[in-house]
């Protein structure tokens, strides 16, 4: 039972990671219109006033924030596209309709028992409702989006191939998951006019207690952002804080923001307005980039001299892709099963930096990898974040962490990579030696390879990918080989029952396209 909760949970964390991969697109492209539209700037910039700039401005702007404002919708579908094992793109479109039948249904139903709020001096603030692509219903956040995707994606699953005889035979296909989720879209939204209003106020409850706890529920937010990247569990955590109530909410006129995300996307564009407290549940990617020029230092000062070199090959292009995209999974697996108490520390202090930001009163932008923390902290400038106390702590964290860290790793004789034979390390030697014999092997040899490694097509049920792993589910666990798999180069393999995921970084898009052109032609 334990495992089956849990592999579900990794299964639901692998979904909510497909419609994330974007935002951080969104984000840096929204830079341009709060640069184009920023007051501040402008007034410095005159000849940014000008209205073709201001026309591109508001147009990324104002398009980008409907992007955000409707994530609900954006979850629905990207989560059914990615738990979808087949058909993906049917998949997507049921979940679409679904969403769309569910919202008319919440508001047809809350208006005839009477319940559809009347607007107030703030619009609907404070009466449990919103206005969702242009339908009053019950504000739900981004649950009801999540919970319609997952809905999908299973029944989808469950029923995608069913067929009938006759009559019936329209019905047959991914026609009959659709007719299924008319049922059950129509359900839930009537149910939830009696439901979520219980649901609210125990989020309420929530929300209080988690303000109330100050310091200490931030310490622990950061602290399982951290503990839980293995896992792979970790977006379960930040989740709701980024994007519902428990995150916080922001009254803009008549328009409510919740979460800590979008709340800190709409302050970005609020010249001489401080940022809300909430902001700092953003601030623990602070955590992914300056700690990791300390580790990887410290991995290769203490790497053995035989070895120090081939260690430097290996970790600074993973200490790069931490500085210029704040992505650190590959480096997070070559030390958290041959060192874990190394990443049980580095978690623990990952809770005390965050409180640390909030303690100092920085609440710099901290996303999305060096030139993106530069750029969007120059543009809402020194007053508004303190960015020039975020580069000097940052600079501090990466000397601390590499002095702490070399002294636990020689202290504890802790085996880093380096301190063992390359050959051990979590992937990289397989991967060495996997190289010198690729010259005499096809161009689709590796694929092949780790294919069979997952024990062949036939045992493949699912495919998917985050930002830096492929994710695998299998029907028999017990047909994974390492050894084949390790023919590609990758940073680490992490088996859960029939749950395979493989490390190989920011070229994993790459690789789960070559593996799903071969599994066509297997």
């Amino acid at each position: 039972m334990k495992e089956k909760m849990k592999s579900a949970l990794e299964r639901f964390s692998k979904a909510i990671v497909q419609p994330l991969m974007y935002l951080s697109v969104a984000g840096t492209v929204l830079i341009l219109g709060i640069l184009l539209t920023n007051g501040s700037i402008t007034a410095k910039i005159p000849f940014l006033q000008a209205a073709p700039f201001q026309l591109v401005g508001k147009l990324i702007y104002n398009c980008l924030m409907f992007l955000i404002n409707n994530l609900s919708v954006i979850f629905c579908v990207g989560i059914a596209g990615a738990l979808a094992k087949k058909n993906k793109g049917h998949a997507s479109l049921i979940a679409l309709m679904s969403y769309f039948l569910f919202l008319n249904a919440n508001n047809i139903t809350l208006s005839f028992i009477g319940r559809l709020a009347e607007m107030g001096p703030l619009g609907l603030y404070g009466t449990g409702q919103s206005t969702v692509l242009g339908i009053q219903v019950l504000d739900m956040g981004v649950f009801s989006g999540i919970t319609l995707g997952c809905l999908t994606g299973y029944v989808f699953n469950k029923y995608g191939e069913k067929q009938f005889k006759g009559y019936f035979s329209m019905f047959s296909g991914v026609r009959f998951p659709f007719f299924l989720l008319i049922l059950l879209s129509l359900f839930l939204g009537f149910g939830a006019s009696y439901v979520w209003p219980v649901v609210q106020r125990g989020i309420s409850a929530l929300t209080d207690l988690i303000k109330s706890s100050g310091n200490v529920g931030l310490y622990i937010y950061g602290l399982l952002n951290k503990l839980l990247v293995p896992t792979g569990l970790h977006h379960l955590v930040y989740a709701p804080f980024q994007f519902t109530d428990v995150g916080g909410t922001l009254v803009l006129g008549d328009q409510i923001i919740s979460g800590a995300y979008p709340i800190r996307v709409a302050e970005m564009n609020m010249p001489g307005v401080p940022f809300s407290p909430s902001t700092y549940y953003n601030s623990y990617t602070f955590n992914n980039l300056f700690p990791y020029i300390g580790i990887g230092l410290a991995f290769i000062t203490t790497a053995r001299k035989e070895n120090r070199e081939n260690t430097k090959a290996v970790m600074f292009p993973l200490m790069l892709a931490a500085i210029l995209s704040a992505i650190t999974e590959p480096m997070d697996f070559l030390f958290v099963f041959a060192a874990p108490l190394l990443f049980v520390v580095h978690s623990l202090i990952s809770g005390g930096l965050l409180v640390l930001l909030k303690v100092l009163s920085i609440p710099a932008s901290t996303s999305g990898g060096i030139v993106n923390i530069m750029i969007s902290n120059l543009a809402l400038g020194v007053e508004k974040t303190n960015w020039s106390l975020l580069l000097l702590l940052g600079a501090l964290t990466a000397v601390g962490y590499y002095f702490l860290f070399v002294f636990l790793i020689k202290k504890l004789n802790l085996k880093t990579p380096g301190r063992e034979l390359i050959a051990e390390d979590a992937g990289s030697g397989d991967s060495a030696a996997s190289g010198d014999s690729a010259a005499s092997q096809s161009k689709d040899e590796p694929i092949r390879k780790l294919i069979e490694g997952l024990g062949g097509k036939a045992n493949i049920e699912s495919l998917d990918n985050c930002f830096t792993r492929l994710r695998v589910v299998v029907k028999d666990g017990s047909l994974i080989r390492d050894d084949l798999i390790n023919t590609m180069k990758n940073s680490g393999i992490k088996k859960n029952g029939t749950d395979i995921q493989i490390v190989f970084g920011m070229q994993v898009p790459a690789v789960k396209s070559q593996v799903e052109d071969m599994l066509e032609r297997m």
